[in-house]
């Protein structure tokens, strides 16, 4: 759970951090290629607003504003994702552009697992139920009688004082 509580502290400041990366390792380990300064122009805005896209879908959810944490499979996506992103910043020639589809692939997979969770959420328990024809329904809510039906009822009656 700690794990879990401390990952979901790093989401706003990773949107910060990646990209910053990203463009430190350019100067560092690029040495000034021109096709390396124009992905730059174009990795470092897409990973500040599909981290920051990502850390608002994930802290909508309720069960993490509940328990203050993201889910595993938060973890475990995100994770992976920033693992690649940090090593697609030391700009290797032999895994730069496998490593960039994979961190493009990784994001929108990761778009659509906070989706699809926030989506199951959201929608809560209702049931829907399948007819025989091919059509489904929701079934309606049953109302609760406001009092029980074999209660007893006492009448107390007013009487006018005598004088």
């Amino acid at each position: 759970m700690a794990l879990r509580r401390l990952f979901l502290h790093w989401l706003f400041p990773a949107a910060f951090v990646l990209p910053l990366w990203l463009f430190v390792g350019w100067i560092v380990f690029s040495g000034g290629i021109a096709w390396g300064l124009l992905w730059l122009f174009v990795a470092v805005p897409a990973v500040f607003v599909s981290q920051l896209v990502l850390s608002l879908l994930i802290r909508a959810r309720g069960s993490v504003r509940e328990n203050r944490a993201v889910s595993w499979r938060d973890l475990l996506g995100l994770g992976a994702w920033h693992l690649v992103i940090v090593v697609l910043g030391l700009f290797d020639s032999r895994v730069f552009f496998p490593l960039l589809v994979l961190s493009i692939a990784g994001a929108l997979v990761l778009f659509w697992s906070t989706l699809a969770q926030l989506w199951n959420e959201a929608r809560g328990a209702v049931t829907v139920l399948h007819a025989t024809d091919g059509t489904a329904y929701i079934p309606p809510v049953r109302e609760r009688p406001t009092q029980p039906v074999d209660a007893e009822v006492i009448v107390v009656s007013e009487s006018p004082r005598p004088r």
